[in-house]
C-alpha cells in the first residue's frame, strides 16, 4: 500500500491537490482513499458534495466513485470508538471544576486524539488491504509535524513512563481516592491506552519507509511560504519521513500580461529560482492559478491534469534516500543526516542511553543507535554540503 502525505502552510491548496491526486489515482485504477487529517475539514467541500447527502456520512469512508473514497475524521465517532474511558474520566475531572456537561465534552477532545485516530484508520485500511493508496490531506505544517511524530511519542512514553505511572498509581489508588478532590484514573483508562498503542503497532515503519510512504510538500511561489517550506522539509527527514516532491501552486501563467502584475511575476520569478536551487535534486511541480475557484469533480480533473503529465503515475516511487544512515568509516562509526537549510550555529546534539539527540532550534528528534553504536558517545560533528555527520567514538 502507498500512502502520499500532502502537507504545507495553510491555505496553500492541499486539499484541492490532495483531492485532485485521488480523481487521478481512481481514474489509473488504484483504489484509492483520500483521508483529511486536518481538524478544519474541507475535503467535501473541494468535491462540492451536496451538505444534506454527504453530511455525517464522511466520518466513514464515503464513496465518490468505484475505486474512490472520501474519509473526514470525525473525533466524536473516534471517542467513542477508541477513547471511551479516557474520555470519560477527563470529563470527569473537568466536571469537578464546575463546567458544564458540554463544555467538558468538548474540552475533553485532547490535542493529538485526531491524529491517533486517523493513524489507526490508516493501519486498520493496511491490515485490511482495502486500498493501494492512501492519499493524506493533513493539517497546517505544525500540525503535521505532530501526526508523524505521535508514534515515536508515544512509543517512548510507553516504553519509560506508562508502566511506572500505571503501578505508582495502582499502589496509591485507594489511599488517594479518599483524600483527593478528583480521583486517580482507573484500571481501565490504563487499559485503554494500552489498546489504543497495540492498534499503532507497526505505523512508525510504515510511515519511515520511503518505498511505502512519501512526503508532498505543497507551497506557493512567495517567500514567507517558502520558508515554512523549507522548515517542514527539514522537520520530515529529522522524523524520517522521505519528501520526493515539492509542489509550487498558483504560479501565474505565462498567459497573464497585464502590467498590473508585472510586479508580482518578478517576485514569483525569483521565489522560483530559489525553490529550484534549494530543494535540488528533489523534483519540482509548478501548478498554474487558475481563472476560476477549483471546487467540484470536474474542476479537480482539471487541476490533476495540470500536475500530472500524460501517462505520469501518481504512486511511482520517486526518490528513496534515506534522511539519515549509519556507517563506519576509518575505524570509527558515523551518523549521517540529511539537514537542507540547517546553519552550523542551529545544530546541537548530545547522547542519552542508547539514542542519539539532534536539536535544530525548539525541534528535538531522537535517534536509536544500532547495537553496536549503543556505547559510543558523540566525538565530533562537520556540516558539509547539507548533511550532519556525527562522529561516534568510545567515552
Amino acid at each position: 500500500m502507498r500512502i502520499l502525505l500532502f502537507s504545507g502552510k495553510g491555505g496553500v491548496g492541499k486539499t484541492s491537490l490532495a483531492a485532485a491526486t485521488g480523481l487521478e489515482l481512481s481514474r489509473l485504477g488504484y483504489r484509492t482513499l483520500v483521508m483529511s487529517v486536518d481538524p478544519a475539514h474541507s475535503l467535501a467541500d473541494a468535491f462540492d458534495l451536496e451538505t444534506d447527502l454527504f453530511h455525517g456520512k464522511t466520518g466513514d469512508p464515503y464513496p465518490i466513485s468505484d475505486r474512490l473514497a472520501i474519509h473526514e475524521v470525525n473525533i466524536q465517532k473516534e471517542i467513542k470508538r477508541h477513547w471511551k474511558e479516557i474520555s470519560s474520566y477527563v470529563v470527569s475531572v473537568l466536571r469537578t471544576t464546575g463546567i458544564s456537561d458540554v463544555e467538558a465534552e468538548e474540552l475533553a477532545i485532547l490535542p493529538g486524539m485526531e491524529e491517533l485516530s486517523a493513524m489507526m484508520w490508516v493501519n486498520q485500511f493496511r491490515r485490511e488491504q482495502l486500498y493501494d493508496v492512501i492519499v493524506l490531506d493533513c493539517a497546517p505544517t505544525a500540525e503535521s509535524m505532530r501526526f508523524v511524530s505521535m508514534p515515536t511519542t508515544l512509543e517512548w512514553y510507553m516504553k519509560h513512563i506508562f508502566p511506572f505511572q500505571r503501578g505508582i498509581i495502582r499502589a496509591v489508588r485507594p489511599i488517594a481516592n479518599r483524600v483527593s478532590p478528583v480521583e486517580l484514573p482507573t484500571e481501565g483508562y490504563f487499559s485503554n491506552i494500552q489498546q489504543l498503542f497495540a492498534k499503532l503497532d507497526g505505523i512508525a515503519e510504515l510511515l519511515e519507509d520511503p518505498a511505502q510512504t512519501s512526503v508532498r510538500l505543497v507551497t506557493n511561489p512567495e517567500r514567507m511560504v517558502l520558508r515554512e517550506t523549507q522548515r517542514a522539509f527539514v522537520y520530515f527527514s529529522l522524523h524520517g519521513l522521505t519528501v520526493d516532491s515539492i509542489i509550487v501552486n498558483r504560479v501565474l501563467p505565462q498567459a497573464v500580461t497585464d502590467a498590473w502584475f508585472e510586479e508580482w511575476r518578478a517576485s514569483q520569478a525569483r521565489v522560483l529560482e530559489e525553490i529550484d536551487a534549494y530543494f535540488a535534486p528533489v523534483e519540482v511541480t509548478r501548478v498554474p492559478l487558475f481563472t476560476h475557484e477549483v471546487l467540484g469533480r470536474e474542476r479537480l480533473e482539471e487541476l490533476a491534469r495540470a500536475l500530472y503529465a500524460a501517462g505520469e503515475d501518481p504512486a511511482r516511487v520517486v526518490r528513496t534516500e534515506a534522511p539519515y544512515t549509519f556507517t563506519k568509516q576509518d575505524g570509527h562509526y558515523e551518523v549521517k543526516l540529511r539537514l537542507p537549510f540547517a546553519a552550523k550555529g542551529e545544530v546541537g546534539l548530545f547522547k542519552k542511553g542508547d539514542e542519539l539527540v539532534v536539536e535544530i532550534g525548539t525541534l528535538r528528534r531522537h535517534i536509536g543507535l544500532p547495537t553496536s553504536m549503543a556505547g559510543l558517545s558523540p566525538a565530533r560533528a562537520r556540516l558539509e554540503n547539507r548533511i550532519l555527520t556525527v562522529e561516534m567514538k568510545e567515552s
